[in-house]
């Protein structure tokens, strides 16, 4: 991990990396099961209002969709964990900006989401390296309107996987909230940033490319 001191604690250390799954170190270990009855507002409220464990209740309900919308996104476990890693920190100190016009889950969608595609842009990713065989185990990859229809789920994971590497990063991002996370459209605008038509548009373009990558599998016995 970069950008950070050695010996600070901040959260999401260790949220991911090859070969493994986050893990679970967010601010301070342990957390008080009172949390667990608390909403996601609430737990953000009381995070800023200086509870220390607020925070990492909120990660770990949501860390596995989240770390998924990075690896999907970035398409490397490595640059997906330091994405994660990215995107909590700045949750974490930007946790006072939230002002309750959307979930909190997409308020953390976006960051995930921006911090991802801040990386690509700042790497500048063309084209994202293919997973390691078997690394899209957890994933459930199954794209909507499907061209692959007959393809057995494992091989259509991994080709969808792999396609999902060669297309454009915003139509990818826009494709994972939608078509994977099964956002509405409305839901994937508030966390992308981006108005409705333009997560519409994006998901066109996404699922046309994929079509056009995927067609070598069609009628695939």
């Amino acid at each position: 991990m970069t950008g950070r001191s050695d010996g600070e604690s901040l959260p999401g250390d260790g949220v991911a990396g090859p070969g493994r799954e986050p893990q679970d170190s967010v601010p301070t270990p342990g957390g008080s099961p009172d949390h667990d009855e608390l909403s996601d507002a609430e737990l953000l409220r009381i995070h800023v209002a200086g509870d220390a464990t607020a925070f990492q209740t909120l990660f770990l309900r949501h860390r596995d969709r989240l770390w998924a919308v990075a690896l999907r996104t970035m398409h490397d476990r490595e640059e997906a964990s330091d994405a994660l890693q990215d995107a909590m920190v700045s949750a974490f100190r930007r946790a006072g900006s939230f002002r309750g016009g959307s979930a909190v889950t997409s308020w953390l969608h976006r960051i995930v989401v921006n911090a991802c595609l801040d990386r690509i842009r700042r790497n500048r990713v063309r084209r994202a390296q293919p997973l390691e065989p078997g690394d899209d185990r957890d994933l459930n990859l199954v794209a909507s309107d499907d061209p692959t229809i007959g393809v057995e789920s494992a091989e259509l994971a991994d080709a969808v996987q792999q396609a999902l590497g060669r297309i454009n990063a915003d139509q990818r991002a826009a494709l994972v909230l939608v078509d994977m996370e099964g956002m509405s459209v409305e839901e994937a605008s508030v966390a992308l940033g981006v108005p409705k038509g333009t997560v519409k548009s994006r998901c066109a373009r996404g699922r046309a490319r994929l079509a056009v990558l995927l067609e070598p599998l069609r009628n695939v016995s």
